[in-house]
């Protein structure tokens, strides 16, 4: 294992495989990981409350985004 893959590690996707399916895992995988960044600058007093709740909601309008680009327009079989 590289430092590169200590520091920003993937989980399989284990769901049913679409290719809107497992791009949206991928960014809701980088969505957590940015997540745990910005609690943990906040939690060691390197981000303000208001600074880390400002970048989660952006962090989670990109999520929201990506959602409705990618599920929300496949129409069921």
């Amino acid at each position: 294992m590289n430092k590169y893959e200590f520091l920003h590690p993937y989980s399989r996707y284990h769901g049913e495989f679409t290719p809107e399916n497992f791009l949206f895992d991928a960014n809701l995988q980088e969505f957590a990981r940015r997540v745990s960044y910005i609690s943990s600058l906040e939690n060691s007093g390197k981000l303000s409350p208001e600074e880390a709740y400002k970048q989660i909601k952006n962090l989670w309008k990109e999520l929201k985004t990506s959602k409705k680009s990618l599920l929300d327009s496949t129409s069921p079989s």
